[in-house]
């Protein structure tokens, strides 16, 4: 049984803190697991109820099966947010995540594809005929050109689109906007796709549609780009995010200062656009090894 205070608590993510439905979603999902365990490992507890060590035993039940640190820490902020909300409304006096400690992980490098690769994209890859083709490599281009997230992707309308400043705006984590130059081509192509959405009587405020004049969804952004990135790169990896990684990685090889690609990812700390610079550091080693002339070489 999942205490009816997570709905409670979903509902003031959704109406008053205007959360983005996938943030949302992805608390409820992991608070009902944690309530899940609870009921199976203490038998049903409220809310009201719940010690540091039912959450402690939960954060180490996740390790044991098998979940990274990372995934771990993520159910452990959705517990500390919502334990924060029910101490806010005085429903319980201490908060029994507050002193639950994260994991520690490994740092991974940033998995990223070259500049051949992203050429492929746009100039060798056969997207589908018609609108549906011209949207999806349009939504190809948006995410290489801009590195916006996939949540911020579909959150785009028409209104956010600025062609004659060559910008657009999109409303990141914690409700913050920030402003996103791009190209003369991507330009054309938003010009493209835009007179063909009108032609065909397409009224969707959102950018990207459906030819049924639906906002399309997460699985068809997520489900396309793994069969796009499937037919140009041999990394394992394939998701919306390679995109963003990639954005940034060439920004940061072609000389782009790191705090203004922090601005453009819309990132809080700087640390956190640090990961990026591991190709620029490599790319800084293989220079040095070839041209000075003490490098061994």
């Amino acid at each position: 049984m999942v205490d009816s205070a997570v709905y409670d608590f979903i509902s003031h993510l959704n109406l008053q803190k205007r959360s983005s439905a996938l943030t949302a979603q992805s608390y409820q999902t992991d608070l009902e697991q944690f309530f899940t365990f609870l009921n199976e490992d203490a038998g049903e507890i409220p809310a009201v109820d719940v010690k540091t060590h039912h959450i402690r035993g939960f954060v180490a039940s996740l390790i044991d099966k098998g979940d990274t640190a990372r995934t771990a820490n993520r159910k452990l902020s959705a517990l500390k947010s919502f334990f924060k909300y029910l101490l806010k409304n005085q429903e319980i006096k201490i908060n029994p995540a507050s002193t639950v400690s994260t994991i520690k992980a490994p740092k991974k490098l940033a998995v990223f594809m070259d500049e051949s690769q992203t050429e492929k994209i746009f100039n060798t890859y056969e997207f589908k005929e018609g609108f549906d083709g011209q949207r999806d490599k349009l939504m190809m281009d948006i995410l290489y050109q801009t590195g916006i997230r996939r949540a911020e992707l579909l959150g785009l309308q028409d209104s956010d689109i600025d062609l004659f400043n060559l910008q657009l705006k999109v409303l990141g984590k914690r409700n913050k906007e920030r402003i996103i130059p791009f190209s003369l081509e991507l330009k054309r192509n938003l010009e493209t796709y835009l007179n063909v959405k009108k032609e065909s009587n397409l009224t969707n405020p959102y950018l990207l549609v459906s030819s049924q004049n639906k906002q399309i969804s997460v699985s068809h952004v997520t489900k396309t780009v793994k069969e796009v990135l499937g037919a140009v790169t041999t990394n394992k990896k394939k998701s919306p995010h390679v995109l963003r990684h990639t954005f940034a990685t060439h920004l940061l090889n072609n000389g782009a200062d790191i705090n203004a690609v922090k601005e453009l990812l819309g990132h809080a700390n700087l640390s956190a656009t640090q990961i990026y610079t591991h190709n620029t550091i490599d790319k800084l080693k293989k220079t040095y090894k070839q041209a000075h002339p003490r490098s061994g070489n």
